[in-house]
């Protein structure tokens, strides 16, 4: 019965959902910036009667369901944030705004989890506890989910549980994918400066070779993922920039390197900046230049609890049956900030396909992303079937 009304809901709302996802496409808004999108998600949820806070770290909103019956309390979590990115899609509503465009399905998801408040708080006299509507700005850069744990969202009531999904290109329209355990992995970033002494390319020896140097730092980086860390434990050390001289016959004096780390692993990751600096130590010295490093730690790893990824899989599978939810084969390499609620309490992270059956895969960050506005119904009601079970399971 419960799975019918929330089908019925869905219905009912998605010409609303459908609406507000083409609002939010047409002006896309960067980290931080989200200041359009958050007041039109505040005044959808007040439209509504849901209790609303606004402005924390900086543009996000909070909503809150207070069931009939006190109970447990389930965060559910949208990013509102775009990209820098020229839209070439044409649809009539494509982004106005030159530059920025929604590329990776961040308006399908603010507008999806607002399908889902619509639902739940229709039902909201046969819930049992509370349902807190986190969007979050900033997940394509620095993030925003830390910042607005570290302002108190997690407390008032105390949130027990987190639920989170993306619409995902590498799967197919009608499917969910999930698993437990490790699901994405955390994307550190790192800055190189290699220091040599400058001079002319017909006579090297005079000089020290930064050029030379930061060859062989790239090189001898990736010793480290292929004969110092477990191959059972996967690590991916790569080096996306390189800058360094102007001319054909002159020998700069610094080589600037840009890169990324990406693990599933913990202590992998606490040891990886380690051993980088024994790197440019080591080989910087023997050419005699130096180094400047700075290794930034953007997001822990995203790791699903398993108990959360049962009740998803049996949520999901009232509304779309078994056959179409999938065991996830593999972690993704891609970097996703839920990973803090995650961290805070059992979480669920799962991913909603959006390639047609007859389509190429849809590619995220890419100028020509875009995807059918019927799945945003899915992500509307499985959102909400996974929270009310969660609330009603475990009272």
């Amino acid at each position: 019965m419960t799975t019918e009304k929330i089908k019925a809901l869905g219905e009912k709302y998605y010409d609303r959902i459908v609406s507000i996802r083409h609002d939010i496409h047409m002006y896309p808004e960067l980290a931080f910036q989200e200041f359009r999108t958050s007041k039109l998600v505040a005044e959808e949820l007040k439209k509504i009667g849901i209790e609303v806070q606004e402005g924390i770290a900086q543009t996000g909103v909070v909503g809150l369901i207070r069931g009939s019956r006190p109970g447990k309390t389930i965060l559910i979590r949208a990013d509102m944030d775009a990209l820098e990115i020229e839209e070439s899609v044409d649809v009539p509503y494509r982004s106005k705004l030159k530059g920025k465009m929604h590329a990776c399905g961040h308006d399908g998801h603010t507008a999806g989890i607002l399908g889902a408040a619509m639902i739940l708080n229709d039902m909201k006299d046969e819930i049992s506890g509370n349902i807190k509507l986190v969007f979050q700005p900033a997940e394509e850069s620095s993030g925003g989910a830390k910042p607005m744990i570290d302002e108190g969202i997690m407390e008032n009531p105390k949130v027990d549980a987190a639920i989170g999904c993306h619409l995902w290109g590498e799967f197919r329209e009608g499917e969910v994918h999930i698993k437990e355990g490790a699901v994405m992995a955390s994307p550190d970033i790192f800055d190189i400066r290699i220091m040599g002494k400058g001079g002319h390319a017909g006579i090297p020896h005079l000089s020290v070779d930064p050029v030379l140097m930061a060859s062989q730092v790239i090189c001898n980086i990736q010793g480290i993922v292929s004969r110092r860390t477990d191959p059972l434990k996967p690590v991916v050390i790569s080096c996306c920039s390189i800058h360094g001289g102007e001319s054909y016959n002159v020998i700069p004096n610094e080589v600037k390197i840009k890169g990324t780390v990406r693990t599933f692993h913990r202590e992998i990751r606490d040891w990886i900046p380690t051993a980088i600096e024994e790197v440019l130590k080591t080989t910087t010295q023997s050419f005699g230049g130096d180094y400047d490093f700075k290794y930034i730690k953007r997001f822990p790893p995203l790791i699903n609890d398993e108990s959360m990824v049962n009740l998803a899989r049996r949520s999901i599978s009232k509304l779309i049956g078994k056959e179409n939810v999938f065991k996830q084969s593999e972690a993704n390499m891609g970097g996703e900030d839920f990973a803090y609620f995650a961290e805070a309490v059992p979480s669920v992270y799962y991913f909603i396909g959006i390639t047609p059956e007859d389509g190429d895969t849809i590619i995220h960050h890419h100028p020509s992303f875009n995807f059918n506005d019927t799945n945003l119904l899915l992500l509307s009601q499985s959102i909400a079937q996974v929270a009310i079970d969660y609330l009603k399971d475990f009272k």
